[in-house]
């Protein structure tokens, strides 16, 4: 009788992690083609919403990645999702959203309590990286700190100089942001936006320096 037992919570223990391995695969393919019905059918079955993917990303950090509208929707709207949770490259959801100028999902996240202001890389570097000054102007707008550091003493403006828009780097300059600051590796702006072959860019640049 024992062995009996023994062996029949062997096969419920097997049975169970097989299913949730299964449930796991399903659920980041769903996430990665925004498949929302099946995201949001695995959640009314118990899958945790925070659970990491294989790459340790958040589902919601992944699903803003992948450009999966539904699926961000399902997942910002289930119970205990954890919204602003970074990965082990200190990103949340709101970074990501920000460096895709995705900015009503910026606008949701803000809304929720994601955190403008973080210590290292900002969501206001990311926006400037990104396509979308509008992405800037709302982070601006919700108290991000215009000169933020990097960890390597990097600015928005330096990052919009070199990888964003121009709109980004002109509405930065208007809002206060500093075109003398250098990162550690002795590069203000200027230099950035020439570094990305932008010499328009880098002589605006300099232009308001003097």
């Amino acid at each position: 009788m024992k062995n009996f037992k023994f062996t029949l919570y062997l096969v419920i223990a097997l049975w169970v992690s097989v299913s949730h391995a299964g449930s796991y695969e399903d659920f980041f393919k769903a996430v990665k083609t925004d498949d929302a019905a099946t995201v949001k059918q695995l959640l009314a079955r118990g899958f945790d919403p925070n659970s990491p993917s294989e790459d340790g990303q958040q589902p919601l950090f992944l699903a803003l990645r992948e450009g999966s509208g539904q699926v961000v929707g399902v997942l910002l709207q289930a119970r205990g999702v954890r919204f602003d949770a970074a990965n082990a490259s200190g990103e949340t959801a709101l970074m990501m959203a920000a460096l895709r100028g995705q900015v009503n999902w910026c606008a949701k996240l803000i809304a929720l309590g994601a955190a403008v202001n973080r210590g290292g890389w900002a969501p206001l570097h990311y926006a400037a990286t990104g396509p979308q000054a509008k992405a800037v102007t709302l982070l601006l707008e919700h108290g991000a700190q215009i000169d933020a550091r990097s960890p390597n003493g990097s600015t928005a403006l330096m990052m919009a100089a070199r990888y964003g828009s121009a709109d980004a780097v002109t509405l930065l300059l208007a809002r206060g942001a500093n075109p003398r600051l250098r990162n550690e590796h002795d590069l203000d702006a200027a230099a950035f936006a020439r570094l990305g072959g932008r010499e328009g860019l880098a002589v605006k640049l300099e232009q308001s320096v003097n």
